[in-house]
């Protein structure tokens, strides 16, 4: 069975043209145009992932983001023509997996659907049973790095916070395995952006505390420990004596 995809996004041109894309690559596709249709569609349909623009006539896409969190746990990648820093920031902590900034290469769009549906599926029975078992396989590996109960296998790409998998996007992965490689050390926010977004990554250096902000909701906050400190004016560093 296809994962289903529901698209809220006014431009109408737009939808379609990404309506087009999704079915081609296997997609069940539905949309809406307006925010208080998208919100209905998602909270009372079942869907893999949305696509979910932050101009909206109606209520926002942030709005919708809030009300749907508060019902169900969708995955959600925002939309966006904005590029501003705190309207990432916003998205993120209203529980968004992921955002992309309009003008965007579909290839970019279709790589970032494909993380988040892989990064959300529901987890089989077998999976569940197995959890303990790749818990602790993440404990014994030479490849493991380690801050207090958190694992960090480099391998298997497996986070886990004592026995709790903890799901990072490929973007936050990278981030917190550089941190953990570099205890003591503190980083530079381009120091962080060429490792996460590469060398030819053309963006503000701003995005790096969207990533700590969303690393900190799902470790730090989460477990009620401080992992990773502002360095004011520098950039960031997780302590190895915080164990």
């Amino acid at each position: 069975m296809s994962e289903k995809i529901l698209i809220v996004e006014d431009e109408e041109k737009l939808s379609r043209y990404l309506e087009l894309e999704l079915n081609h690559e296997g997609y069940t596709v539905n949309k809406a145009f307006d925010g208080n249709t998208g919100l209905s569609m998602a909270t009372e349909g079942e869907f893999d992932l949305i696509l979910l623009d932050i101009m909206l006539p109606g209520i926002n896409g942030l709005e919708v983001l809030r009300r749907l969190q508060a019902k169900k746990q969708t995955p959600v990648i925002l939309l966006t023509a904005r590029d501003a820093v705190m309207d990432k920031v916003s998205g993120l902590d209203a529980g968004a997996v992921d955002y992309i900034t309009k003008p965007f290469a579909i290839e970019e769009l279709l790589a970032r659907i494909r993380v988040a549906l892989k990064l959300h599926a529901p987890a089989s029975s077998s999976n569940n049973e197995n959890s303990l078992k790749n818990a602790s396989s993440a404990y014994d590996s030479e490849d493991t790095y380690t801050w207090g109960e958190l694992r960090l296998n480099e391998k298997s790409r497996q986070v886990y916070y004592g026995h709790d998998p903890i799901t990072l996007s490929n973007r936050e992965f990278i981030m917190l395995e550089t941190f953990l490689k570099n205890k003591d050390i503190v980083l530079s926010r381009e120091t962080l952006l060429e490792s996460v977004c590469g060398y030819d990554y053309f963006g503000e250096t701003n995005v790096i505390d969207v990533y700590v902000r969303y690393l900190r909701t799902k470790i730090d906050d989460k477990y009620g420990v401080k992992m990773i400190e502002t360095v004011r004016g520098v950039g960031y560093v997780i302590r190895s004596d915080n164990n």
